[in-house]
């Protein structure tokens, strides 16, 4: 429980050790990412308005160490551009305060569980995993994060394609010519098109993973 309020923290802490959790507390930001680096949390409560890093400026340091750590923003900033900016950045989920305690433990069962369940299944035998992104292929089923992916049959087969080129710069030739069966010619919007809408279904507040690379075409690789 990160906060620059050590009541607030004691508080936080307290409820959370009563549902069985194990705590530790930080008020300030380089504290905390210390904390985490050595007692390896499966989730860090994190406020944005620290003394001395932002609460953004932590969520990367930790992500750096634990990628897979699960982090939920409680903060006073409550404007919608801050729950998407912290949510784009790589924060799991926002609440706002003042705060109910029973919503935090909630949201934080609902963030644990969704680890427990991947860590516990695992990605299908036929799939294919790029960072948090899986497509099962025999299933023809996408999830990012552990949340269901709904894709038409061409986003899906545009997505498979990039899969299974990670990290490759495909040109919209190629693209067509794999996806539609289309010679170049004048169709370079229909690939525009397919990748925008992926990168809605996909990102949805998440870091992007497909990116543009001018003109050369387009590639997807694992977020950092």
């Amino acid at each position: 429980m990160v906060d620059d309020e050590p009541d607030l923290v004691d508080v936080v802490c307290g409820a959370l050790a009563y549902e069985g959790w194990q705590t530790r507390g930080a008020t300030r930001g380089r504290e905390a990412v210390e904390i985490a680096a050595a007692w390896k949390p499966h989730a860090v409560v994190l406020d944005l308005m620290l003394p001395d890093l932002d609460g953004m400026e932590v969520l990367a340091l930790l992500h750096q160490e634990r990628p897979e750590v699960r982090v939920l923003f409680l903060t006073a900033r409550d404007a919608v551009e801050d729950r998407i900016a912290g949510i784009a950045a790589g924060g799991d989920d926002y609440v706002t305060k003042p705060f109910s305690l029973a919503e935090v433990v909630v949201r934080l069962r609902s963030l644990l569980r969704r680890t427990e369940r991947r860590a516990l299944t695992g990605p299908p035998e036929h799939a294919l995993v790029l960072g948090d992104l899986v497509l099962d292929e025999q299933a023809r089923e996408v999830t990012r994060g552990g949340d269901p992916v709904e894709l038409s049959p061409t986003e899906y087969a545009l997505l498979c394609h990039l899969m299974r080129h990670p990290r490759q710069v495909l040109s919209k030739a190629q693209l067509l010519d794999a996806v539609w069966s289309y010679d170049f010619g004048g169709q370079a919007h229909v690939v525009e098109l397919y990748i925008s809408y992926l990168r809605k279904k996909l990102d949805a507040g998440r870091p992007p993973m497909i990116h543009t690379v001018r003109g050369a075409g387009y590639l997807i690789k694992a977020v950092p």
